[in-house]
């Protein structure tokens, strides 16, 4: 049973910066974490594939969001910067073994991590 946890969420001002962090993979080949506000769908954020480190990000939070990885301690981070109110949501790891941003094609998810701007 893979397990996805997933740390690092919280309050923050508008402006503000917050790190998420995922511990586990499952021995996933693409990590992605993805959003969700309430009454709104799920949203991909961003991805990165473990072995050759590509990634892609949605347009929303291209610019001031960096996922990275380390594959020896099995974790993958969001740097959050320059944060906005609209980033407002509860944050999602997962893990799969297609390269995609749609979250249906993910195997593995964690259990959520709130993170609330405030303006």
């Amino acid at each position: 049973q893979v397990q996805l946890v997933e740390s690092g969420g919280g309050l923050v001002q508008a402006g503000g910066s917050l790190r998420l962090s995922c511990a586990g993979s499952g021995g996933s080949y693409v990590m992605g974490w993805f959003r969700q506000a309430p009454g709104k769908e799920r949203e991909f954020v961003a991805r990165i594939v473990r072995t050759s480190s590509s990634t892609r990000y949605a347009d929303s939070v291209k610019g001031r969001f960096t996922i990275s990885k380390d594959n020896a301690k099995n974790t993958v981070d969001l740097q959050m910067n320059s944060l906005k109110p609209e980033d407002t949501a509860v944050y999602y790891c997962a893990a799969g073994f297609i390269i995609t941003t749609m979250a249906s094609e993910y195997d593995y998810w964690g259990q959520g991590t709130q993170v609330t701007v405030s303006s």
